[in-house]
């Protein structure tokens, strides 16, 4: 059973990450030369995000995102630019998996240290409506390297 009071101050540590992100978003603008991106749109809440890859021998060497939306969507963003640098595609596609297990509740896959500073959004897998809003930069991520993979 877990304390309260630790429960309390790890929901507000991780609503702190959030806002920093979302206040302080890291990788948000363009990226000059990108090789690939890709844009999604949420019609229903309006989030949009962008991601441009740059690869350089079968890596991330750089991303970026632009776009708008509401404070989860663009804290996972830019949560996720900080992840993917370095990695190869098939890497990307298996920290997304992980990220993804991780929005839909799955037991354990919150505790997983691969996810870094995303996994204070683990909280989004009580509110069903917001899944989306965590998803949409991963879902864009994938895109990008997948058609730069090609």
């Amino acid at each position: 059973m877990t304390n309260p009071s630790t429960d309390a101050r790890l929901s507000a540590l991780y609503q702190e990450v959030i806002l920093d992100h979302y206040r302080r978003p890291r990788n948000k603008g363009a990226l000059e030369a990108p090789t690939s991106h890709a844009t999604l749109r949420n019609p229903l809440c309006g989030d949009e995000v962008d991601v441009q890859v740059k690869m350089s021998e079968g890596r991330v060497e750089d991303v970026r995102f632009g776009g708008q939306g509401c404070s989860i969507s663009q804290a996972s963003a830019s949560m996720m630019t900080e992840l993917v640098k370095g990695r190869t595609p098939e890497e990307v596609h298996a920290l997304g998996e992980r990220f993804a297990a991780m929005i839909r509740g799955e037991p354990g896959a919150a505790s997983d240290a691969a996810l870094g500073q995303a996994r204070a959004l683990s909280g989004v897998s009580r509110f069903p409506t917001r899944v989306r809003c965590a998803m949409i930069a991963w879902e864009a991520m994938a895109r990008a390297v997948k058609v730069e993979a090609r």
